[in-house]
């Protein structure tokens, strides 16, 4: 299994070094490294060059963000398989191996992913929560993809995923113009493909750069036309699609959506991405919560999140 390595940069002069060390760590050695330098104002790109690495190439491109860096990476790899890492993140050093043994046990599969740590801005870190995993021990193909994916941390993530070139091809690989989801949006397409092969053991590290609190306002707006919506509620038109349980990964992105809504005082908004939610998947409790939420007073909402969270 010939791999190659997709690293998007923009600004990360601090981490890359780590990244592209975990990289050289690993146990099975991919054939290629590729850097997009996505047109960092940082001296990032400096760097890489500096690591004097045999099998990396580093590839310049103007600032058009994530999606438009990794599908650059993707259509200019020699490798029918590519993993991405982003650049402040980092892998353990099996977990290259464990793709591979992963592919050798299901050869016919087209995404092969592992787990993954939780780390905070204090060097912390905790192994995410999945359930309702298909299957016994520590490996097997994740047949209820969305299932797990609505009552999970996200199974699936850009910095521990391996996937066929070609796959990634059929379906237009990563969108762009989308600020946020457009990974969830890859994995579901590809999982309604064909659902991925995964190791439940958390074989890297996805890295906050910062503190978060509920007193924080989110860094991030949804986007009003909710191009991720709009795409999952497209996946219910294919006969392979398991149409329950992407209602109720659906139900989920609009709570979500509901959620921050709520903590930026747009409670009419929120109102609507809950009731898009309850459409969704009317017997979610938590969605009855947000309708009384919506109601309340902007400060007696924010102390409420404050407590218990989303």
């Amino acid at each position: 299994m010939d791999i190659s390595i997709v690293i998007p940069l923009y600004n990360k002069k601090d981490t890359v070094a780590r990244a592209l060390q975990s990289v050289l760590m690993q146990t099975y050695s991919p054939r290629e490294i590729i850097v997009v330098n996505d047109g960092s104002s940082d001296g990032s790109e400096s760097v890489v060059r500096t690591m004097d690495i045999a099998c990396l190439r580093l590839v310049e491109q103007d600032n058009a963000g994530v999606s438009a860096a990794r599908n650059h990476g993707w259509r200019v790899a020699r490798c029918e398989w590519v993993a991405f890492l982003d650049a402040d993140d980092e892998w353990n050093p099996d977990f290259l191996g464990t793709i591979a043994a992963l592919h050798e046990g299901f050869p016919d599969h087209e995404v092969f992913a592992t787990a993954y740590f939780a780390g905070d801005y204090q060097g912390n870190r905790r192994p995410i929560i999945l359930n309702r995993v298909p299957f016994l021990g520590e490996r097997g193909v994740l047949e209820n993809y969305f299932e797990v994916a609505a009552c999970s941390d996200p199974p699936l993530w850009s910095s521990a995923i391996c996937i066929r070139r070609d796959a990634l091809h059929e379906i237009g690989g990563f969108p762009l113009n989308v600020k946020s989801g457009e990974d969830l949006l890859t994995w579901a397409r590809l999982a309604a493909r064909k659902p991925p092969v995964y190791s439940t053991k958390p074989l890297a590290v996805f890295w906050q750069e910062k503190a978060h609190t509920y007193d924080d306002r989110p860094n991030r707006m949804p986007e009003p036309d909710d191009p991720v919506g709009k795409g999952l509620a497209e996946l219910k038109k294919k006969p392979e699609a398991l149409s329950r349980d992407i209602d109720n990964y659906l139900s989920m992105w609009h709570k979500m959506r509901s959620s921050i809504y709520l903590r930026l005082g747009l409670r009419g908004s929120a109102l609507v991405e809950t009731l898009k939610g309850l459409y969704y998947q009317p017997l979610n409790k938590k969605l009855y919560i947000y309708l009384l939420l919506c109601a309340m007073p902007q400060a007696l909402t924010r102390n409420i999140f404050k407590q218990f969270g989303r």
